[in-house]
């Protein structure tokens, strides 16, 4: 199998996929803010706000910014498979929404 020498990490987000993805890093940097560790998982994630934020179409990525934001959409996903699996109904049915919009995300723009 051969591996590509470039990638694109230019992305054409729409309307509710750019909310979606800016309100996920606005909760993962919520997440992170108290811990020094973490500096330069907040500066990609305030990078990628930034560039999601402006108006222009497609959003281009960094390899870095990409790869922070993919392996947290990836653990988002496990956590709420996990979580819905152990709950009940409601819980369940709260829940699905997000699990089903991050994975259409991780699905069609980063997945190769």
């Amino acid at each position: 199998m051969k591996k590509k020498l470039f990638q694109n990490y230019t992305f054409d987000f729409d309307k509710n996929e750019k909310k979606v993805l800016i309100s996920f890093c606005n909760q993962a940097i919520k997440q992170m803010q108290g811990d020094e560790r973490f500096f330069k998982d907040i500066k990609a994630f305030d990078s990628i706000i930034k560039k999601l934020e402006s108006d222009k179409n497609p959003v281009k990525l960094t390899k870095d910014e990409k790869t922070k934001l993919v392996f947290q959409l990836k653990e988002n996903v496990k956590y709420f498979r996990k979580e819905m699996d152990k709950s009940w109904f409601i819980k369940k049915w709260l829940m699905k929404n997000m699990y089903n919009q991050y994975t259409n995300l991780l699905t069609k723009h980063f997945e190769n």
